[in-house]
């Protein structure tokens, strides 16, 4: 998969993205990471990205003409237009499900805003989504970037080694992530749950996802609302609810288990 972001500041992304997991996805070959500099683009002859807003205000706004032409560059050198998402407050929330949908994309193009924001003009001529990282506005769209490369990355075959790596995770299903734990079995007077050291799949199975829905139902009753909707039967089987009403059903209907 492949990245090009369109940012002022290449350096801070090449960093943050060449460490860790992303960074030896990107060795690897798994993903395509590049950085554009707008800067280089502009035509003034100070390379000057930014000019004060029509109708007055306070700041600065980029203006459209270098961020065109960073955008062409690319779109030339692949020969068709990959999707293009503008990091913007107000974008539509990121959230697991677009990710999910973003890592379907063989090539995103992905633009930094910065100062008091961008010329309209070229946002809509090259931006086919805007997307924020939360309500709350920031200095650049340089940390946003960074977030939706991340988490969109990790879904990447190849990326973790395993779909089990993150099939399991908050968010992934709609339901938060359950409890974990490592050595020591003891800290502090607190013990690891006995049935993660019984060695039973099947049990630590059900206590996770037990613990899956009690952590979500207590943190985010909006996310649990949402997911027990589409999944009654399975969270009420999980709580053991849905086995004893069929097991009053065949005791009114005359029928026992040997049946």
């Amino acid at each position: 998969m492949r990245f090009d972001i369109l940012t002022l500041f290449p350096e801070s992304i090449d960093r943050f993205l060449n460490e860790s997991i992303i960074g030896r996805a990107r060795e690897k070959g798994i993903l395509d990471i590049r950085t554009v500099n707008i800067r280089d683009f502009s035509a003034d002859k100070h390379k000057k990205t930014d000019d004060y807003p029509y109708g007055g205000g306070s700041g600065m706004v980029m203006t459209p003409q270098p961020i065109y032409d960073a955008w062409k560059s690319v779109v030339d050198e692949v020969g068709y237009r990959p999707k293009t998402i503008y990091m913007s407050p107000q974008g539509r929330l990121f959230n697991q499900k677009i990710a999910r949908q973003l890592k379907e994309e063989k090539h995103i193009i992905i633009l930094c805003g910065h100062y008091e924001g961008v010329d309209e003009r070229v946002i809509e001529e090259i931006a086919d989504d805007e997307i924020s990282i939360g309500d709350y506005v920031l200095t650049g769209g340089e940390l946003p970037a960074m977030v939706l490369v991340d988490c969109v990355s990790r879904l990447v075959d190849g990326v973790l080694g395993a779909k089990d790596a993150y099939a399991n995770e908050s968010h992934y299903d709609g339901l938060l992530e359950y409890p974990q734990y490592t050595r020591p079995p003891v800290f502090m007077g607190r013990e690891v749950p006995e049935v993660l050291l019984s060695g039973h799949h099947a049990n630590i199975e059900k206590w996770r996802y037990l613990k899956m829905l009690e952590r979500t139902k207590a943190r985010r009753p909006d996310l649990y609302a949402a997911y027990e909707e589409k999944n009654r039967e399975k969270v009420m089987e999980a709580y053991g609810l849905l086995s004893k009403k069929k097991k009053r059903r065949k005791k009114s209907n005359g029928v026992n288990d040997a049946e």
